[in-house]
């Protein structure tokens, strides 16, 4: 176990992720965030840990340690969460064929099975049945509260590692062991930069050189159903096979995407994908769109979100449609196709960034990697 200090810049979830490594290693961890909470993208998404996406391999087994950790967390510090797997439905052939080659060639590795019309709809009553073909089980799929378990996670690293957080906090410059902040000044032997699109301000020429944009997503909430009704698994359409990059490995995705680029051009121009989660209180969070630049329009587009729920209604059924809330998130991606950014611009720093949309599935599992291969060096 280590004597070391560590000091860690953003409380979202990469920032609590390598603060949990640091301090199970026996690190003195100081964590300072901007903001009186995690507001980023680290709370704006569906709360999936999904493994499903990810390629078989390292990117996989990553997720699979993530989702433990996450699991271990939750159960440690009574987080909600609810391991319900997920299922992606097949209303056309083709969608079927990439399913049915995903099964085939994952099922020895993962907890996946290509289903029948009735065995799907014994997942969920919440599944379209017509037009129904088939769907692609998966039962390593599992759900958080983003909105509170962030926040939750936060309060359990300072209650069982004495984790010191500093809200409010903006970090304005980095030396090679102090960060400072309006003429104040922390020490530490170690410096962890985990402040998303946020780093920019503190290495802007790191950020260029990086190449590293920015993607913004639009998401949406619908009402508590009624009577405690549950969908069950999280919810995809076929859309989701061609943004995710577990779905690679099936031969006929190819011919799938071709369809897709002609049917659903204006889905794809806009990044739409299609996927529903539950949370606790019986919320469903919806989404999302995918918009890359540096910049982005910051009022959101309401056709965006009119494509979204006319897609999700192709493949879903739910007691109530009320929306109660939209927003966009913002986070920062690789150009270049890389799953992460790590950089140490200066003796004893280390900037863990770009994990663009799986921040909730990977971080945990990344940063644990990452802490556990520094100090075994």
């Amino acid at each position: 176990m280590s004597n070391k200090s560590a000091i860690i810049i953003g409380a979202g979830i990469v920032g609590l992720a390598t603060a949990r490594a640091l301090a199970v290693r026996g690190y003195r961890v100081t964590v300072f965030e901007r903001n009186e909470q995690a507001v980023g993208a680290s709370i704006r998404n569906f709360g999936m840990v999904w493994p499903i996406g990810q390629a078989t391999g390292q990117l996989f087994e990553r997720a699979m340690l993530s989702r433990s950790i996450w699991k271990q967390v939750c159960n440690e510090a009574n987080i909600w969460h609810n391991e319900t797997g997920s299922l992606h439905l097949a209303y056309h052939d083709d969608e079927l064929a990439v399913m049915r080659e995903y099964a085939a060639i994952n099922h020895e590795y993962r907890n996946c099975a290509l289903l029948n019309p009735a065995e799907t709809l014994a997942k969920s009553p919440a599944v379209n049945p017509d037009g129904l073909k088939g769907a692609l089980w998966s039962g390593e799929e599992m759900i958080v509260e983003s909105r509170v378990a962030i926040g939750q996670i936060a309060a359990y690293l300072k209650e069982k590692y004495a984790v010191d957080f500093h809200w409010n906090t903006a970090i304005t410059r980095v030396e090679t062991s102090a960060v400072y902040n309006a003429g104040q000044k922390w020490e530490a032997d170690e410096i962890y930069v985990c402040s998303g699109a946020d780093f920019e301000t503190l290495y802007p020429e790191l950020f260029l050189e990086a190449g590293i944009t920015k993607c913004k997503l639009q998401m949406m909430r619908l009402t508590a159903q009624e009577d405690n009704w549950r969908i069950g698994p999280s919810l995809c359409g076929g859309l989701s096979m061609i943004h995710y990059p577990g779905f690679k490995a099936a031969p006929s995705l190819s011919k799938l995407r071709e369809r897709y680029e002609s049917e659903f051009a204006e889905y794809l121009k806009w990044g739409i994908h299609v996927m529903v989660s539950q949370n606790a209180g019986g919320e469903l969070t919806i989404g999302d769109s995918h918009e890359y630049g540096l910049v982005h329009d910051p009022f959101d587009k309401q056709f965006i979100n009119d494509m979204i729920i006319s897609y999700l209604k192709s493949f879903a059924t739910f007691k109530d449609w009320r929306l109660i809330q939209s927003w966009h998130g913002i986070y920062p991606k690789m150009l270049n196709g890389a799953t992460e950014f790590i950089a140490k611009p200066a003796p004893g720093v280390t900037v863990i960034n770009g994990m663009g949309g799986n921040g909730m599935t990977l971080s945990f599992g990344l940063c644990e990697q990452l802490i556990a291969g520094q100090l075994s060096v």
